[in-house]
This record gives structure tokens, sequence and C-alpha cells, in this order.
């Protein structure tokens, strides 16, 4: 592949100061995780967002997660046409093969992606509506919580979008036949979480009162 080239070098320096320190300090823990494989209790799928750092929120280890990552953390509702599905593989593979305990979905304060959708839906990203958007196409699973959020006051519908991608996916998560199932037998539980960038806020849904509250 002719277009690929060598990496910067701040990144190889990063690695070798990985291998040396951190690598180094616990390779007997790296060995293990490499010869036993991995058995991760949780499954997180959060955005892409350069700005959330999953692994530290929590304080985990290598091993502890499995992690799947996305524009705006969403997981599009079950259907199987055969196409190419990266998301509902994900989900595949973590409760039928991991057989994770818990399925976390991790939104976040300032989403690009959310705002996005709520230009589009706005009217205000014609860009978007456009068939070639890749970004468009995938923040139409996010459609139906612009509709939800239209009667909150305007300043603070961006902030609901938010919430909604995260209950958007949770709701399209049991749609999915062996997710349903595992629910349903007590041997998986769902999550839906929204993270504050700035102030380090954890808010988690609380079905009782159909809110989000501090973790």
């Amino acid at each position: 592949m002719k277009y690929a080239r060598p990496l910067p070098n701040y990144m190889v320096q990063r690695y070798h100061g990985w291998k040396a320190t951190t690598f180094n300090d616990n390779r007997t823990w790296y060995k293990k995780l490499a010869e036993e494989g991995q058995r991760p209790r949780a499954f997180i799928i959060a955005c892409c967002d350069s700005r959330v750092h999953v692994t530290s929120i929590f304080g985990a280890d290598q091993g502890e997660f499995f992690i799947h990552r996305n524009i705006a953390n969403l997981v599009p509702p079950f259907t199987d046409d055969g196409d190419h599905h990266g998301t509902s593989a994900a989900v595949e593979y973590a409760v039928t093969a991991l057989k994770v305990a818990h399925i976390v979905i991790l939104g976040h304060s300032n989403c690009g992606g959310v705002q996005g959708c709520y230009d589009m839906c706005s009217g205000h990203a014609p860009e978007l509506e456009e068939k070639s958007s890749f970004v468009g196409r995938w923040m139409d699973i996010l459609r139906p919580g612009y509709e939800r959020v239209l009667d909150v006051p305007e300043e603070q519908r961006k902030d609901a979008l938010e919430k909604e991608s995260i209950l958007i996916s949770l709701e399209n998560l049991m749609t999915f036949p062996f997710v349903r199932e595992a629910v349903e037998k007590g041997n998986l539980t769902l999550h839906g979480l929204w993270t504050d960038i700035g102030d380090g806020d954890l808010l988690q849904y609380d079905p009782e009162t159909k809110s989000f509250i501090q973790v």
C-alpha cells in the first residue's frame, strides 16, 4: 500500500516510553492477558471524541472493558439485511462470545455528532442531508430524539439531545434478540451514563424518575 507512511516521531517516542516503563513494570500481567485472552465484565459504547477517556474515568486496567467507539455513542436498531454493521457486530461479540455482564452507553457534553444531528434536523446543515454523507446517515439514528426534545426550551435542547443519544441507544439494544434474551434471563444489565467533560461529573439514567442523576 503506497500511501502508508511511518509513524510521526512523537508517537514513536511515546511508544518507546510506554514500553520501557508501563509495559516493563507490568510484563507478567501483559503476558497473562496474551495467554489467557480477555474476560471483560463490561462492554462500553462511547463516542469517538478524543476528550472522552473511557478507562481513565473508571480507573480501569487493560482487559477490564470491551470498548466500542463511534460518532455520538449510538446503537442502531437490529437488522439482518446482511450488510456491514460495525457497531452491531461489536454488540453481538460482546454478548454472545464474551458474555459481558453489563453494557454501558456513555454519552458526553459538547458532543459534535449530536450537534450535527441538531443542526441537520433543524435545517442548518444541508450537507448532512446528502445521501453521500456518512455522518448524516449515521445521525439519522438520533432523529427520533430530536422530535422528542422539541418541547424543551431551546437553550436546553442540545443537552437534552445528548441524553437522547443514550436513551435511543438503550432502546435499540433491546431490539437485538440476543440482548433481550440475556437481559430477561438476568444475565445482562444495561446502563446509560453521561459525563461532563469540563467538570468531570458523571450522571446515570434512573428509570424510576426517568431522568439522569449524579453518580
